[in-house]
């Protein structure tokens, strides 16, 4: 039987851990996102984007980037993916008050793999929730935007280890719709769902960064708030993931309280 969704991912801010006062300095934050929709309705996502560049003005043969779009234009862009009949999951991960910096330090792309969990278990659970017997097997496919230097076979093992290891019993991915075979990368510049990734990864990255005049950006989530996977109208801990938890971060990052309302 096919898939029964198709799932796109992307992130916003960097891995590093090198905070500074100037524009060498790594983010603090690292966001890691996904759009999650039924197989059959992934064609939608092509036409959403031609409406996009057609509302924007954009050349049609050209991919966007949420970066370096206009504030006026990331709201027409957040606006007009609320068309679409998807969910949003994202990890927002403040590296700074992560213990331990070192051995992320030391180990490339370990914070990213375990993120990559974190998205993981929300997303099966958004299948498992979602999930039709009449619509495919209830697995996703699974397509990140791909990254240079990266190896997506070391994703895929990350993620088989931790599916057939005993020693794994905190790892709360539901497999019967997470298979780590069904995992691909594509350039950003190649899927329309991975361009809509980009913005809604985009959108959390803003609302949780302060920049250089202590001000951050909340309204795009807020836009997005229709679409934020919930269990029981819940969305903490289900479509939006904080590491650390938004309880330990709420002393050192006040303006976190734009999430209380989501």
């Amino acid at each position: 039987m096919p898939s029964s969704f198709c799932v796109y991912i992307d992130e916003s801010g960097d891995e590093g851990f090198t905070f500074l006062e100037d524009r060498r300095a790594s983010s603090e934050w690292f966001v890691l996102s996904a759009i999650v929709l039924r197989k059959e309705k992934d064609h939608l996502v092509i036409q959403n984007m031609r409406d996009i560049r057609k509302l924007l003005g954009r050349d049609d043969r050209k991919p966007l980037h949420f970066v370096s779009l206009s504030h006026p234009q990331r709201v027409a862009w957040v606006q007009k993916c609320k068309e679409l009949p998807m969910r949003t999951v994202s990890v927002l991960v403040h590296k700074k008050s992560l213990p331990e910096p070192e051995k992320y330090t030391r180990n490339p792309y370990m914070l990213y793999r375990y993120a990559s969990r974190l998205l993981m278990e929300r997303v099966s659970w958004l299948c498992r929730d979602y999930f039709n017997p009449k619509s495919g097997d209830g697995t996703a496919e699974i397509t990140f935007s791909n990254r240079r230097r990266m190896s997506y076979d070391e994703i895929r093992e990350y993620w088989t280890k931790l599916k057939n290891s005993p020693e794994s019993s905190d790892v709360r991915i539901e497999w019967a719709h997470i298979d780590p075979a069904k995992i691909a990368s594509v350039n950003h510049d190649q899927l329309a769902g991975l361009q809509i990734a980009d913005c809604v990864a985009s959108a959390h990255w803003q609302a949780v960064t302060l920049n250089q005049y202590s001000n951050h950006e909340p309204r795009y989530v807020k836009e997005l708030d229709p679409l934020i996977y919930r269990f029981k109208t819940v969305s903490q801990g289900y479509g939006l993931k904080f590491w650390p938890s938004l309880k330990v971060l709420r002393p050192s990052c006040p303006h976190l309280e734009d999430f209380d309302g989501l």
